[in-house]
């Protein structure tokens, strides 16, 4: 059974920094691009950041930084100098292919997805 599912999500002050982590089964997790989306409420899901299987990743306003462990089937998010704006529940998910050298950016490219983390960032 292909899963992925978040964890490390909670509420936080503005200036804190978080790191929510991914774990995946069912699939060859090094063969995939994953990526981290989120949504605010009343709000689309929109793509945050990616990183493709060997490891180009996109970048977030410097803040926001995506890595892999292979090892441990897991991709992180490290969140930093978090701010209200960034109050979001958090997605993980993996892309549809394995053949990309940059990340794919569109919700439609990616077919597994986790439950969801909350992240709450108060001023």
């Amino acid at each position: 059974q292909v899963e992925m599912r978040e964890s490390g999500g909670g509420l936080v002050q503005a200036g804190d920094s978080l790191t929510l982590s991914c774990t995946a089964s069912g699939f060859i997790f090094g063969n995939f691009g994953l990526a981290w989306f989120r949504q605010a409420p009343g709000k689309e899901r929109t793509f945050l950041i990616g990183i493709t299987r060997s490891e180009t990743s996109t970048s977030v306003e410097g803040r926001f930084t995506i890595s892999r462990d292979n090892a441990k089937n897991t991709v992180y998010l490290q969140m930093n100098s978090l701010k209200p704006e960034d109050t979001a529940v958090y997605y993980c998910a993996r892309d549809i292919g394995d053949w990309r050298n940059t990340p794919a950016r569109r919700v439609a490219e990616y077919v597994t997805w986790g439950q969801g983390t909350q992240v709450t960032v108060s001023s």
